[in-house]
């Protein structure tokens, strides 16, 4: 839609964004620690990506180029408009999966402009196991073909696949969100009035030849083959023998049983037919959102390559990030008084009209209330959100989510506030909203409070990630002491109950190393230790700076505390002080009695840590 006449919309100086970060800023150690560490991971990502874009790699590339066809990629850079770029969605899915033998899932999916007009490509990639569908290649397929309802987008299928990953037929084949439901997808876009073209351009077997002929168009090149079982499996249900041309070739197709529409005799004829039918698409409707003409912004955008920390605890104002993304720099914003840890507001981006929804990184200092952690969503900023997101859907505006959140506040003034009916009112909010959405998760994202910022299950149009960026139910660090703390309190109600189970100090040292060495490297920092600093200084012996399986735990039964002493046997028979006084000087402390503890209490009468004389003649 062409914008508006008038060059921006209506809003006075004072809501131009003003950055604080100065040359002084710049040139300090945190800003250029940050921006490294930004450069070098995005290097590292391009760097993988170049790799990806190779597929199956050059034996494979020359053995699809040697059956007189072209690679997905190659075919896509044919059918885009003259000085259009491809904008590739999901290149790393999959990544690390199957061994690696499925580079960019087998799949190339994005947008592409094609004879003036968007459309969402999706071409198998057959030097990836021939186009075989993996797990993730359905769900890939799936995430493009939900983008394209969402935005009604004409959609192109270049297939060129041998069906599902046979070995893998359990994971790809029968659930819900598997291989079937692309074809459920064709049905209902094609209901929905969403034009889709399929161009067979290599072999489309089994389930899989339902793809493009579920299609509104359907092309096919010579050399292809569609049919629902291959020669070997004719062979061996029937017991003749056929080629692929008799089963299933393009002649029989485009002459015989009328298959196809279009019957071309290379790659290259069949993606030029396919720009001219792209020619004769109605034009889309115009969507109903404000433009107006497009400005950039007055802060420079190079600083958001510092902004962001790798650091959670690093504070920072998102409004730097927003004043850099959005047109002239221009935010007006929502309730800027209330409910600081989450920041609001309306703007524009490339001339559309938009509102934003960010988390506030920096610790909100307020004489008149409680102080308040940057990052974690309060009650009040969940109502302010809420109601935010309720007006932008009333007056039909796009909503734009920027994460770096570690979820809502916790503890008794929390829930005597109404966190949860505050947090269910703003996730309620997003799971209900019908403007388009979306999600950019600048640092964490985790637990409810990604979800109440349009995570991945509240339908964001487009979920974008930056190089820094983490999600899951918790961060690492959280994750580890919750875990350790849940496994030393098991300890203790083992040590408790008494018996054999009881653990010795050999578990709890393993437990503690596997839970805080997190680089593994055999010895806990101080830095990476997370239990009281006095504890800390008490097991680390030689006073190094870090604490050692050995320092815990010695070989030979030698307490940690008393480096070559061995602890004495515990004597038979006799009064509790003699059978546990080790030292010898007729009393038992806490750290000599290796029994349970409510037995050192019941004896300890003057709950002075010691058993004496002083509690009784005998101790007991």
């Amino acid at each position: 839609m062409p914008p508006e006449e008038r060059t921006g919309p209506e809003t006075s100086e004072r809501d131009v964004l003003q950055s604080t970060i100065t040359k002084q800023v710049r040139e300090g150690e945190a800003y250029l620690a940050n921006r490294t560490r930004t450069l070098e991971r995005l290097a590292r990502m391009w760097d993988r990506e170049e790799t990806l874009r190779q597929g199956g790699g050059p034996k494979r590339i020359e053995a699809q180029h040697k059956k007189g066809r072209l690679t997905a990629r190659e075919r896509i850079d044919l059918l885009l408009d003259p000085g259009a770029s491809f904008f590739e969605l999901g290149i790393h899915a999959a990544s690390g999966l199957y061994e690696d033998r499925a580079p960019a899932a087998g799949v190339v999916c994005g947008l592409a402009r094609i004879t003036g007009r968007l459309f969402m490509v999706i071409a198998n990639d057959a030097t990836v196991a021939s186009g075989a569908f993996f797990p993730m290649t359905a769900k890939k397929v799936l995430r493009n073909q939900t983008i394209a309802m969402q935005s009604r987008l004409p959609t192109l299928y270049l297939v060129d696949s041998a069906g599902v990953n046979l070995p893998m037929q359990d994971e790809v084949f029968p659930d819900q969100d598997d291989f079937g439901r692309v074809f459920r997808n064709n049905a209902v876009m094609s209901a929905q009035g969403v034009p889709q073209i399929a161009a067979i351009m290599g072999m489309c077997v089994a389930g899989g030849a339902y793809l493009p002929v579920m299609c509104d168009t359907v092309l096919m090149t010579q050399r292809s083959g569609l049919f629902l079982a291959g020669p070997d499996l004719v062979a061996s249900a029937l017991g003749k023998q056929y080629d692929a041309e008799e089963i299933g070739g393009a002649e029989l197709h485009a002459a015989v049983s009328g298959t196809v529409d279009y019957w071309e005799p290379d790659d290259e004829s069949c993606l030029q037919r396919i720009r001219s039918l792209a020619e004769t698409l109605a034009p889309p409707p115009p969507p109903p959102f404000r433009r107006h003409e497009p400005q950039p912004p007055r802060i420079d955008a190079e600083d958001l390559l510092a902004i962001v920390s790798d650091d959670a605890l690093q504070e920072y104002d998102v409004r730097e990030v927003i004043g850099r993304i959005v047109d002239d720099s221009r935010f007006v914003e929502y309730r800027a008084e209330f409910g600081k840890t989450i920041v609001c507001g309306f703007c524009r981006i490339d001339g559309w009209s938009v509102g934003i929804v960010a988390n506030q990184k920096t610790h909100v200092r307020d004489p008149h209330k409680p102080w308040q952690m940057g990052g974690v969503i309060y009650t009040d900023s969940a109502n302010k959100a809420a109601r935010f997101i309720l007006d932008c859907n009333q007056n039909r505006i796009p909503l734009v989510f920027l994460h770096d959140v570690n979820g809502f506040m916790v503890g008794p003034q929390s829930e005597k506030d109404g966190i949860i009916r505050a947090g269910a009112k703003m996730v309620n909010a997003v799971a209900n909203s019908v403007v388009p959405k979306i999600t950019v998760i600048l640092g964490g994202s985790y637990g409810a409070g990604h979800y109440a910022m349009c995570g991945k299950a509240y339908d964001p149009l487009f979920i974008a990630a930056w190089p820094q960026a983490r999600y899951a139910v918790m961060g690492a660090d959280v994750a580890a002491g919750t875990i350790r703390d849940v496994r030393l309190k098991a300890l203790k109600r083992r040590a408790r109950r008494g018996g054999r189970d009881r653990p010795g100090r050999s578990q709890t040292a393993a437990i503690l190393f596997r839970v805080m060495d997190r680089d593994r490297d055999g010895a806990i920092t101080k830095t990476e230790w997370t239990l009281r600093a006095d504890l800390f200084a008490k097991l680390d012996i030689n006073g190094d700076g870090a604490i050692r399986m050995d320092e815990i735990a010695p070989e030979g039964g030698k307490r940690a505390e008393e480096p070559g002493a061995r602890r004495p046997a515990r004597k038979k028979g006799g009064t509790f002080i003699e059978r546990h006084d080790l030292n010898g000087d007729g009393k038992v402390t806490r750290d000599e009695f290796d029994g349970p503890p409510a037995a050192f209490e019941r004896r300890d009468h003057n709950h002075d840590g010691v058993v004496d004389a002083a509690d009784g003649p005998r101790g007991d």
